[in-house]
């Protein structure tokens, strides 16, 4: 009789336990939007209510860039070979808006053919996982992680080139990685120079750090950009949102403000652009 009563119990507890239980993670549909965001916590996809993105028009100075980049992506789009790409170089100089106004022309001229990833640097140990999740969809998958740098003690690494290319079942065939980093080789010299020193094979130590980049098949560089080319991104602004400003005016304040920010950039020109549009009272409307 008391067995008879612990099972009972046992099964009722066992219910209870069931119900706190947080529910398996829904699959999301990867077709309702172009655009997710990966969270490693709860292992799952995230729609991107909205992405923050310049028309590819306005990338100034970048042109031979733009092209290359493009160009990879529609083949991708299109089910054909495409190389992962690493865009590395100057801060402010439009990497990551390069990638995302990609993104946006490539599904412009093929609507719905690519979904955009946003992984953040954070999450980068999640890949495999993610990599699995993705695998079992039909649609393409352009994976995206902004500003990707290792700093000492950081093995994640090792993961990284696994995934991109060397990994038992490798990169899945709907899959592509882009990266923008501020370093060709994202891992700092001092870090390459103390292992190795201290590794039984130097070689092998300042092989296995460079050879993360080689993973890429595209390096596509970034360069601070010349006065020219900077009041170039300034009138291509103006000239898009119809700001309502004299020529003459525009390009001195548009000197004046590179000179207070200490540099010129395609993020100092759309700051500039941000304050001017804010005194003549007009919205930035894309």
């Amino acid at each position: 009789m008391n067995s008879k009563n612990d099972r009972n119990d046992i099964g009722r507890i066992a219910d209870a336990l069931e119900r706190l239980s947080p529910a398996p993670p829904t699959k999301p549909d990867v077709k309702s939007t172009d655009a997710f965001v990966w969270s490693a916590e709860q292992n799952r996809l995230n729609p991107a209510l909205q992405v923050s993105r310049v028309h590819i028009a306005l990338l100034k100075g970048i042109n031979g860039i733009r092209d290359t980049l493009l160009s990879n992506t529609a083949r991708f789009a299109k089910e054909l070979p495409a190389n992962n790409a690493l865009l590395w170089g100057a801060r402010g100089m439009g990497k990551s808006s390069l990638v995302k106004a990609v993104h946006a022309q490539v599904n412009e001229d093929s609507p719905g053919a690519l979904a955009l990833i946003e992984i953040h640097r954070e999450d980068i140990a999640s890949l495999p996982s993610l990599l699995d999740e993705l695998r079992i969809y039909q649609r393409r998958f352009l994976l995206f992680c902004d500003d990707l740098s290792f700093d000492e003690g950081d093995t994640d690494y090792k993961s990284l080139k696994a995934v991109l290319e060397g990994g038992l079942e490798g990169r899945p065939e709907n899959v592509l990685f882009y990266a923008t980093s501020n370093r060709r080789h994202m891992i700092p010299r001092d870090i390459i120079e103390n292992d190795y020193s201290n590794a039984i094979n130097p070689s092998d130590a300042i092989d296995e750090k460079v050879s993360l980049s080689d993973r890429f098949g595209l390096w596509l560089g970034f360069h601070a950009c010349d006065q020219s080319t900077y009041l170039d991104m300034i009138k291509g602004y103006a000239d898009h949102y119809s700001l309502n400003i004299d020529p003459k005016t525009l390009r001195a304040e548009a000197i004046e403000w590179s000179v207070t920010r200490g540099g010129r950039s395609g993020r100092v020109a759309s700051q500039y652009i941000q304050d001017l549009a804010g005194r003549l009272g007009q919205k930035l409307v894309t």
